[in-house]
């Protein structure tokens, strides 16, 4: 009898970043959830994911290491474990995970996704968690639903969209230059802080709209002013507040894959003598972020890391020594950017299962030098910035409300508890 065969799969241009680097301290993972408005059966959910998984190859695949690069493989062995929640975005350990890159867990009425970002980006996180609740709602309510089939708008693509859309060898794409870092007492036991800012989106429409400005514009240049007022001033030693900005590169290059495809830019707020207005610096970043974000710069970013990984002379070298190389050139450019602020864009419910879906927010793990992050996105009329942090001091946090309720949006803050004790 015939074996049968395994199937395998490249990681895309900027997965192979993350194996090289990830480990518990920088776990590289990033976390999204969703609030359901009923309380959540382990069981239940266990099936869903369960059924789902063998559907979406994406996340039905171990890591492995070659000679030359590592690769993804067939993974066969059950669905991992479905548990209750425990610290948010931790390193997934494969060997104790089923050899999954991602973990499903559970806490109330919330379901969390994890995923290695190796695997995909938020698009194909976004995906996952969506049709992993349609299949729950499917199981916990058999009656009102008809269709056991995955969605026509989710996408099973698993293109590498750098190498289809990469043109010629560019300059590199990172900055090397360190920016200024937020230092102060962490956490205790390695804690994770989340603190989620709820606002309406037709509230933020209305002020952004009068400034003329989008909405990660203005997300963006909040993220920046709340550090500036926050230590910045005297203290920068010539290093800029610089705002990492991942770019989700589908709508420009017409791309459905549900691999990782984005770049980063940044918005840079230099130190001067006299003191910014929050207006002053949303200028800079609406006109720095418009320079950065068209067709042309983006593919010039990121055809600088494929051309190496298409270069006839470096793919021969063996992966241990790939490995130190990465590591090195990303220590290098880890500390140019003060912070991260991920915008996952709006989130859309089938209609038929609207009412039993609350609510989304997503957040990211921390990465060296960079202590504080943010992750944006929108459900409904609903707009939630989530900060995650290693911090015990949240005048950053407070600045953001304050600048958010002194243009008129009404704020409302719910946290994961750490910051009490």
């Amino acid at each position: 009898m015939d074996r049968k065969q395994i199937k395998w799969d490249r990681l895309d241009n900027t997965g192979y970043l993350f194996p090289s680097i990830a480990g518990e301290n920088m776990t590289s993972t990033y976390r999204i959830s969703i609030t359901l408005s009923e309380e959540i059966d382990r069981d239940t959910l266990q099936e869903a994911l369960d059924i789902l998984l063998p559907r979406i190859d994406l996340f039905n695949v171990r890591l492995r290491k070659g000679f030359f690069w590592y690769y993804f493989e067939e993974n066969g062995k059950p669905a991992p474990r479905v548990v209750e929640e425990e610290l948010p975005c931790r390193f997934i350990r494969a060997n104790r995970n089923h050899s999954y890159l991602f973990r499903v867990t559970y806490y109330g009425c919330r379901i969390n996704l994890e995923v290695f970002h190796a695997l995909t980006d938020g698009m194909g996180g976004i995906n996952f968690i969506r049709e992993l609740a349609y299949q729950y709602l499917r199981l916990s309510h058999p009656d009102e639903f008809s269709s056991d089939a995955l969605s026509a708008d989710t996408s099973l693509n698993r293109e590498d969209s750098f190498v289809r859309n990469y043109k010629a060898a560019k300059p590199k794409g990172f900055i090397a230059k360190k920016a200024f870092l937020i230092k102060g007492k962490r956490l205790p036991d390695g804690r994770l802080g989340l603190m989620h800012l709820t606002m309406s989106v037709q509230d933020l429409k209305k002020v952004t709209h009068a400034k003329e400005v989008s909405i990660n514009e203005y997300m963006v240049a909040l993220t920046a002013y709340a550090i500036y007022k926050n230590g910045f001033r005297g203290r920068s030693k010539g290093r800029p507040i610089r705002v990492a900005v991942p770019v989700n590169l589908r709508p420009y290059f017409d791309s459905y894959t549900t691999k990782n495809f984005f770049v980063v830019v940044s918005a840079e707020i230099s130190d001067k003598e006299e003191e910014y207005s929050f207006d002053e610096i949303l200028d800079i970043c609406k006109t720095t972020l418009r320079e950065q974000i068209n067709k042309e710069h983006l593919e010039d970013l990121f055809s600088y890391s494929v051309s190496n990984q298409m270069n006839p002379f470096l793919k021969p070298i063996p992966l241990g020594i790939k490995n130190l190389a990465i590591r090195f050139v990303y220590t290098k450019s880890a500390t140019a950017n003060t912070t991260t602020l991920t915008n996952i864009g709006n989130i859309k419910i089938h209609d038929e299962y609207r009412k039993y879906v609350k609510g989304f927010y997503a957040n990211i793990a921390m990465s060296i030098g960079q202590d504080i992050k943010g992750t944006v996105l929108s459900y409904g009329d609903d707009f939630v910035y989530t900060v995650s942090t290693l911090l015990e001091d949240t005048s950053i946090e407070r600045t953001l409300v304050k600048q958010l309720t002194s243009d008129g949006i009404k704020v409302s803050v719910t946290t994961n508890g750490v910051f009490y004790g």
